[in-house]
């Protein structure tokens, strides 16, 4: 139940990140196929065979690679972040962090082979 109760909160999150920008879309559907693998393979299988989110989490899945396009979005979308945070003024300590983290992800990111 752990397993089906993660693979549906995941696809609901990655379906609100279609219509939400800043919310990334592929990353939880990854989570939601990797959980429906363990608890509804048939649930699995249906989101790898969906026509336009299918091909990259299949890539991903065989061979570790992630779209030129989804690197370029995410890295300005992390940077928006960062640039939003210090544009309200928050505390910089609270930037520092999240500048750190966001570096670190988007250096392991833009190392992933391309498709």
């Amino acid at each position: 139940y752990l397993w089906f109760s993660m693979g549906w909160l995941t696809l609901t999150l990655g379906v609100i990140g279609v219509f939400v920008p800043v919310l990334p879309t592929v990353p939880f559907l990854l989570l939601a196929v990797w959980a429906f693998m363990r608890s509804s393979p048939r649930l699995g299988a249906r989101i790898m065979r969906h026509p336009q989110f299918g091909p990259p989490i299949r890539a991903w899945r065989k061979r570790g690679v992630i779209g030129r396009g989804a690197k370029i979005w995410a890295v300005a979308g992390m940077s928006a972040g960062v640039a939003w945070a210090v544009w309200l003024g928050l505390d910089p300590r609270f930037i520092a962090a999240q500048a750190l983290a966001c570096t670190a992800i988007a250096a392991w990111l833009v190392t992933r082979p391309e498709i």
